[in-house]
């Protein structure tokens, strides 16, 4: 095996850390420190640096509980991050020598959540098939809907239709500056009388991500004489936006407000990135799945792509 040294984060590795996701192109803002922090105090930071010659190759954002590895579970997805030059080779031999490492530190088993292919197309390939080699088992599977913006992608001759009447019907878009009148108005009542929960952000930590990666987290508000209707958070990476947050109000849906912003959000990002993640629709029900919001996403012009969740015995 090639000679890497492996070691945990530690705080005076911040400026170190960042400073690799920031250069390569296969990760995201989610895994600056300055975001997988905003909730430290939930998770036991487990995170992994790999050198090889003094030169770092691949970092791993990763939590543990008692004598159990995860790739970080605070994070929508997560695994290997590697240099934006490394082999294949390289790949398979990092793996197996951070298995070996944690094996070392008398964990039992690792499991990680997969980032998606489009996030990092040029190792998903590379990292699934060392992954398989290593005896990993796919312990779970979430159905993740997207839209190749690129492609020949089909919105439902019904969203479009009503689409373009509300044009004429007085509804504006506003960019706004931070997320309050959209967590304020809509999201919260909405959660909290549908569900009798809240946002896995809260306001004040939303607000102070958008001010940490203003070109990364955007607020999209749906208004009809200034009263908001719908709103649509957005996470920016590179060439891939994603709905992190999305709901409207009573009134928003006679109007089909929250579609209306999807559409326009749509159409907004299409000549600038190439797909648009709409997320997850996992549930507990007998189908896996929530079938309303499914057929929602399939009309907007989604596809289906899988994130497989890994295990390994150590």
């Amino acid at each position: 095996m090639n000679n890497y040294t492996i070691r945990r984060y530690q705080s005076d590795d911040f400026v170190l850390w960042n400073d690799f996701i920031d250069q390569t192109i296969t990760a995201t803002f989610l895994f600056h420190r300055n975001f997988m922090e905003y909730h430290a105090n939930r998770f036991q930071d487990y995170s992994l640096l790999v050198f090889e010659a003094e030169v770092l190759q691949a970092v791993f954002p990763a939590n543990c509980i008692e004598n159990r590895m995860y790739s970080h579970q605070g994070l929508t997805y997560g695994g290997f991050v590697f240099r934006s030059e490394i082999t294949s080779e390289g790949i398979s031999a990092i793996i197996a020598n951070t298995f070996d490492f944690l094996k070392k530190q008398s964990f039992e088993s690792c499991e990680i959540k997969e980032i998606l292919s489009f996030y990092a197309p040029i190792h998903f390939s590379a990292i699934r098939d060392s992954l398989h080699k290593h005896q990993t088992k796919v312990v779970g599977q979430k159905m993740n809907l997207a839209i190749d913006l690129h492609s020949d992608f089909k919105i439902s001759k019904s969203k479009l239709k009503h689409y373009r009447r509300l044009q004429s019907e007085g509804l504006v878009v506003k960019k706004e500056a931070d997320c309050t009148a959209f967590w304020q108005e809509v999201l919260e009542p909405l959660l909290q009388e549908k569900y009798k929960t809240k946002p896995l952000h809260s306001l004040a930590e939303i607000n102070s991500l958008q001010c940490k990666f203003p070109n990364n987290i955007e607020q999209y508000n749906l208004y009809l004489d200034n009263e908001i209707l719908a709103g649509i958070t957005i996470f920016k990476k590179h060439k891939v936006i994603k709905s992190q947050y999305g709901a409207t109000t009573e009134i928003g849906k006679k109007f089909r407000a929250l579609d209306y912003l999807f559409l326009y959000l749509i159409d907004h990002f299409k000549a600038e990135c190439n797909y648009f993640d709409m997320g997850t629709v996992d549930d507990d029900s007998e189908l896996g799945y929530n079938e309303g919001l499914f057929n929602q996403k399939k009309e907007l012009g989604c596809s289906v792509y899988s994130q497989n969740i890994y295990q390994i015995a150590l």
